[in-house]
């Protein structure tokens, strides 16, 4: 009995990508006919006429099937609802805009018959900009640096193939904003790393933004490490001291140089701005964490579907 592959595309506004994205894995079966195959599309609420098509492809082709969200959910919860709604033997996660290559499919599989239960792409280079490729790999490090246990994958942004048993795992977790690339580390099964070099985007402008960016950054510092909390502690314990050996220092100065000496209000404009600004920024980390228990005990649905195709 072959064994069957789902394949999961979360797709936003992704029009000009989403029918060659279907050729492509086609492409990619037809030479592993010991496989059958789905192609799974989640469409995030798309405002173009990525839907138009993707009711068009699924219309004639029967391996193709999709979820359309009522509304957008975010690049978090919906990636995520996708990859526990598919039920193959195995699973590949896949972005719609090329930019993580359909050609690495045959590797991952033949990785996967070896016994490994998850087998991810490591973006070593890309051809995005490099600017943003230097941001992305100095977060990634600090993040790797910083988790609790078992470090994160650096690199890594979900594609790959896990193994149903790692999905099942997923799908009886009760966590209302899943880090993924986190929880492929916490959960601890056998894998194994693909290098590759990351295309630029085929066509149509990327969703990515700064607060996109800073939303995945938080959350994986939130969900897997407490170092900015212990962080925080330890800044305070050291101003807290030197702030007392200068008060100290300060008093005996004035003591031994009592009309000579004259404080003045620099000092002190400096140090309450100083202090203020550390209370602040630590007050914002102990937010993050405040925000993410939040959203962890409102225990909303990931995603409210509209319609299935195909299913």
């Amino acid at each position: 009995m072959k064994k069957h592959i789902s394949v999961i595309s979360p797709c936003y506004n992704e029009e000009g990508n989403v029918a060659l994205l279907v050729e492509a894995v086609a492409k990619v079966f037809e030479k592993l006919p010991q496989y059958t195959y789905e192609q799974v599309f989640i469409d995030n609420c798309s405002q173009d006429n990525t839907v138009e098509i993707l009711r068009k492809i699924a219309s004639t082709n029967k391996n193709v099937k999709v979820i359309i969200n009522e509304r957008n959910f975010g690049w978090i919860r919906s990636p995520f609802h996708g990859l526990i709604q598919c039920h193959g033997d195995a699973v590949i996660y896949m972005v719609s805009d090329f930019q993580e290559p359909p050609e690495l499919i045959p590797q991952f599989l033949e990785k996967w018959e070896e016994g490994f239960k998850i087998v991810i792409g490591i973006k070593n280079q890309s051809k995005e900009n490099p600017l943003m490729f230097a941001v992305r790999k100095f977060f990634y490090n600090i993040l790797s640096s910083a988790s609790d246990g078992e470090p994160t994958i650096k690199n890594f942004t979900g594609f790959g193939l896990y193994d149903q048993k790692f999905i099942t795992v997923l799908r009886g977790l009760d966590d209302q904003y899943p880090y993924l690339r986190g929880l492929v580390t916490e959960l601890g099964f056998k894998r194994f790393e693909i290098p590759y070099t990351q295309p630029q985007r085929f066509a149509g402008k990327t969703s990515s933004n700064f607060f996109k960016l800073y939303d995945v950054a938080m959350l994986g510092f939130t969900s897997h490490s407490k170092l900015p909390l212990r962080l925080s502690a330890f800044v305070g314990f050291f101003s807290a001291i030197v702030s007392f050996l200068v008060a100290v220092g300060y008093f005996i100065y004035k003591l031994v140089y009592w009309y000579e000496f004259q404080i003045g209000t620099a000092p002190m404009v400096i140090g309450i701005f100083f202090f203020s600004s550390v209370q602040l920024f630590f007050i914002g980390i102990i937010g993050e964490y405040i925000g993410a228990i939040h959203t962890q005990i409102r225990k909303r649905p990931l995603v409210i579907e509209k319609e299935r195709i195909n299913f």
